[in-house]
């Protein structure tokens, strides 16, 4: 069978043999989604197997629709790794900030990053990163088939969930036929698609609801109805019992409504303003925009965090930024 990532497949192979012996962690990004917690299960319990011990290291607890996937694999809060000397590998982070400001200063030299955002450029001695991939555990499950290393049904779970997710269910321009393929390969492997659908996409919460109910209240067209604008206030989450995990998806619903180009969350919470892109089409390059706001991302999908900024600040900067773009696309065509 011919190879799906020839090159990345040799350097994974020579990381495995660099890194015998060591006790190690794999760090995932703040606030977690199923391509980071599905790429650090599948890297861990692979790597398990192989006679490491292994923790999985976050800046925030693993969501509630994608502890099904956990079974006996350790999560650890960033600032509750057991103590000693542990080799970090970062999967699904663009850069090494992302994983959280408690653990760039905890691992500080991470032997390793695997990921698949357009913005990452290394920042690691090893750096597997695939942009033209769906998803971090679409560079995994390659990586594994490539180098003949067993998938077990726990890892293939683990993995289908990160696909199905950074894919919005294979809806996503990054869905090519290698995504299909190793999906397929996966639930041969013990990935069950019905599962999946049910619980990641079926078990939304009352308050989850409400929270999704405001954020459509909020919604406002710009740039003449190319771009989608909705707010999460400060203090929403306490009105609506929501947790910072049932963001997850509300972006969608700002990207989907026809005639509109870029869809935008913007959120405002103790001092800071976190937003998120999605695009129908990649030549809007979202991550260009989320850039100029220290953030990144993908073409078609990209957030940033600002520390001190407030929404009736950052509102109009935004609306400019993403009318700058537009305007920088009409010049190009």
């Amino acid at each position: 069978m011919e190879k799906l990532f020839p090159d990345l497949s040799s350097r994974f192979a020579r990381l495995l043999a660099d890194i015998a012996g060591q006790r190690i962690a794999v760090v995932g990004h703040a606030r977690p989604d199923g391509d980071c917690i599905g790429s650090q299960i599948a890297l861990a319990r692979v790597l398990r197997a192989r006679g490491h011990e292994v923790v999985c290291v976050n800046g925030d607890l693993v969501p509630r629709r994608l502890r099904y996937l956990v079974g006996d694999m350790p999560f650890y809060l960033t600032d509750d790794t057991p103590a000693g000397d542990w080799a970090a590998i970062y999967v699904d982070c663009a850069d090494h900030a992302r994983g959280g400001e408690k653990a760039r200063k905890r691992f500080p030299a991470p032997v390793a990053v695997i990921d698949h955002h357009l913005s990452n450029s290394g920042f690691a001695p090893c750096n597997i990163i695939d942009s033209t991939s769906a998803a971090a555990c679409e560079i995994l499950a390659g990586l594994f088939l490539d180098n003949a290393i067993d998938i077990d049904p726990g890892a293939a779970r683990a993995l289908y969930a990160g696909i199905v997710t950074d894919t919005g269910m294979f809806r996503f321009n990054s869905t090519t036929r290698r995504t299909f393929m190793l999906a397929a390969e996966l639930v041969t492997r013990g990935a069950n698609p019905s599962e999946a659908g049910y619980e990641i996409y079926e078990r939304e919460s009352p308050a989850k609801l409400r929270l999704l109910q405001r954020f459509l209240g909020s919604l406002r067209y710009e740039c003449g109805g190319r771009a989608c604008v909705g707010l999460l206030p400060d203090g929403v989450f306490e009105q609506t019992g929501a947790e910072i995990e049932d963001t997850e998806g509300l972006v969608d619903y700002a990207r989907c409504i026809d005639g509109v180009d870029i869809g935008v969350l913007i959120e405002e919470r103790a001092g800071a303003i976190k937003a998120s892109f999605r695009a129908k089409n990649p030549v809007f390059r979202v991550d260009q925009i989320a850039a100029q706001f220290g953030g990144g991302g993908h073409a078609c999908a990209a957030g940033l965090n600002l520390q001190g900024g407030t929404l009736a600040d950052f509102r109009p900067r935004l609306v400019a930024a993403l009318a700058a773009q537009f305007a920088a696309m009409e010049i190009k065509n």
